[in-house]
């Protein structure tokens, strides 16, 4: 994928949840106020709309005392309490998913940095797996530049560290898993080294599921299939940013195993296993148009089973989400057909129209949650990854106003002549950097 991720950064707002400080104010306090600041400073035109006698908020004090409590957050991550350090992950955690706050937390990055390899490292599996879900919000929030490169590079080792250790925590492995996948796609420079190591990282994890020689699927220990779902999904994110030389390479050797992996026990990885195959034939596809898997036709066979699968034994909502996905994963493989779906947010939307576009959003969305339709309107970082330019500036008057139907359907025929010139256009081959 060319490099198109990094760019300028936001600006600094915050978010929700706090922990005890030094006023003796309890968690759901200090997160009321926090919350309660932001509304005020990110309302402010709102209020002033309201009419005479109503008291202005000034706009600066709100982000300052809010920078206070967010402030108290990071100190507080290194309490002697487990309890009040989870709170601090959670309440950061809360308020990173919801708001920028690049130029907040620039000057602070090496110190939270610090605070969350602390935690890697010393913490339970608990705290380890909060804090590795808020280092991949912190290079979210830092973007794809220098400093977002200078962060991963301090907690990729006890993120790898913490997935390889069989012996850790399982849900702490799975955040690291996570982890790792978006803090190396949001960070990765122009120096290979670190993708690699990141994908022998990953694979490490998941092909622990794969095959033995016998052709015989091992028994996974319970909170397995999680883990495997996780470094799957993370390395299918980094493949999206692997030369065609290196491409190849993994397609010989993933796609068979994968293909067996199918046949495995648990719903939720067998669907991250076709959504993975249908993005590898994409991937394919691209660098070769006339790329061709030696077993296709079992391949299908196996597609459409699970595709009708009708058995009783799985719960309802796992059959009917088991279909859907199958479904869509045998049309693009043997008519190249892929279901589009269009994701709003404000005056805008992108328009999800390949595989690799929806690993990319479900991992922005996965790491992001509901915050992930602020973070496409106002963090560079994803508005340069799906190519939506600068951040539209809208006065109040605008933002009150309701677009015509005539206005909507200009905008749908240019964002839909745009998005066909795209996909018209043949992808630049990937520079030979492996």
């Amino acid at each position: 994928m060319p490099k198109n991720k990094k760019g300028k950064r936001g600006s600094n707002k915050a978010g929700k949840n706090g922990v005890k400080g030094e006023s003796g104010a309890s968690d759901d306090d200090l997160a009321s106020e926090v919350l309660s600041h932001y509304s005020s400073a990110s309302e402010t035109a709102s209020v002033l709309e309201e009419g005479p006698g109503t008291e202005p908020v000034d706009e600066q004090t709100a982000q300052e005392e809010t920078e206070d409590k967010l402030k108290q957050c990071i100190d507080n991550l290194m309490d002697k309490s487990a309890k009040t350090r989870l709170a601090a992950l959670e309440s950061l955690r809360q308020a990173f998913s919801s708001r920028q706050l690049y130029d907040f937390l620039l000057e602070r990055r090496l110190t939270l940095s610090d605070c969350l390899e602390r935690s890697l490292r010393k913490g339970g599996g608990e705290e380890q797996a909060a804090a590795a879900v808020l280092c991949a919000l912190l290079c979210v929030q830092l973007g794809g530049g220098d400093e977002g490169e200078e962060g991963f590079r301090i907690l990729r080792p006890v993120l790898s560290s913490i997935l390889s250790d069989a012996s850790a925590n399982i849900a702490a492995r799975q955040s690291c898993a996570t982890a790792l996948g978006m803090c190396c796609y949001v960070s990765a420079s122009e120096d290979a080294e670190d993708l690699v190591k990141s994908l022998s990282n990953l694979e490490s994890v998941f092909t622990c599921s794969y095959p033995n020689r016998e052709g015989i699927l091992p028994t996974p220990k319970p909170g397995a299939p999680g883990l495997y779902c996780a470094a799957l999904q993370a390395w299918a994110l980094l493949v999206t940013l692997c030369p065609a030389s290196h491409l190849n390479t993994l397609l010989d050797v993933h796609l068979p195993k994968l293909q067996a992996c199918l046949e495995c026990s648990d719903v939720h990885y067998r669907i991250a296993v076709g959504e993975t195959i249908a993005l590898l034939f994409e991937l394919g596809r691209d660098i070769d148009r006339d790329f061709q898997y030696d077993d296709c036709d079992a391949l299908c066979e196996t597609l459409k089973g699970l595709a009708t699968d009708g058995n009783k034994h799985r719960a309802k909502n796992d059959r009917r989400k088991q279909r859907s996905i199958f479904r869509e994963v045998l049309h693009y493989i043997e008519n190249e057909d892929f279901t589009e779906e269009k994701i709003r947010f404000g005056l805008e939307g992108i328009y999800i129209d390949s595989w690799m576009r929806r690993r990319i959003y479900d991992a922005f969305k996965l790491v992001l949650e509901s915050g992930v339709r602020h973070h496409l309107q106002y963090n560079q970082l994803l508005r340069d990854i799906f190519e939506l330019g600068p951040p539209l500036i809208l006065d109040a008057s605008v933002k009150a106003s309701r677009i015509s139907r005539f206005e909507k359907h200009l905008y749908n025929s240019a964002a839909f002549k745009a998005r066909t010139k795209l996909r018209n256009k043949v992808r630049d081959k990937r520079a030979d950097v492996m």
